[in-house]
């Protein structure tokens, strides 16, 4: 075999290793659930005040959002399913934006990730209220009132101290242009906490990220 044909079949079985993911899997075929707690600040920071999104609105206060509970595979996720059940009415979608702060998330969430659930649209939004209130927001972090930059560890950290249930390796900090991005919990289909897979677990490990106050 040449050098140029084993450099092909070398390509070939590291793409064959890779997580696929293609759009339009079966609803309900999946492994596990991962809570995507979002931190409204940085989101407000990098997007949302450009868009004039009423969740950067200081009077909210808002800290972890919920951005999200997304089927996921050991190994990459589903997106985009086909489901018989019907969307989500615009009352549906609107009674979430306690929870996910900007308007539309929900919508476009159930369209991504929901439909993937393999249950109807007010199943899954009740799920998603249920994943939510199931994770306690440390109290330091859920009214921090000045800009702090620290390890993405201390805030796993804290969110290991507010749940005692949960362990380092089934919560995951992810960091975006410099700053705290996210809390992602792995939970069960009955969201119980438990190990993330290989492609979730990977932490953050800026030593200095940006963390904003709450606003």
């Amino acid at each position: 075999m040449t050098r140029l044909s084993l450099l092909a079949a070398a390509l070939l079985a590291a793409l064959s290793l890779a997580p696929a993911h293609a759009e339009g899997e079966r609803a309900g075929d999946f492994d596990y659930y991962v809570l995507s707690l979002s931190w409204s600040p940085t989101w407000c920071a990098l997007e949302g005040d450009a868009r004039n999104s009423p969740q950067c609105d200081p009077k909210h206060d808002y800290s972890f959002v919920l951005h999200g509970l997304w089927p996921q595979y050991e190994s990459g996720w589903p997106s985009y399913c086909r489901t018989p059940h019907r969307d989500p009415s615009r009352q549906q979608t609107a009674a979430m934006e306690d929870l996910t702060g900007a308007p539309g998330l929900a919508w476009y969430e159930w369209k991504k990730h929901g439909r993937c659930s393999g249950l109807s649209a007010a199943d899954y939004f009740a799920l998603e209220r249920r994943a939510y209130e199931s994770i306690k927001i440390p109290d330091v972090l859920a009214h921090l009132d000045r800009d702090v930059k620290l390890p993405a560890k201390v805030v796993e950290q804290a969110f290991l101290e507010a749940n005692p249930g949960l362990d380092a390796d089934e919560i995951t900090i992810t960091c975006k242009a410099g700053r705290i991005q996210e809390a992602r919990i792995c939970l069960t289909k009955d969201l119980e906490p438990r190990k993330c897979g290989a492609d979730t677990i990977r932490d953050c490990r800026m030593p200095d990220a940006l963390m904003e106050k709450v606003r």
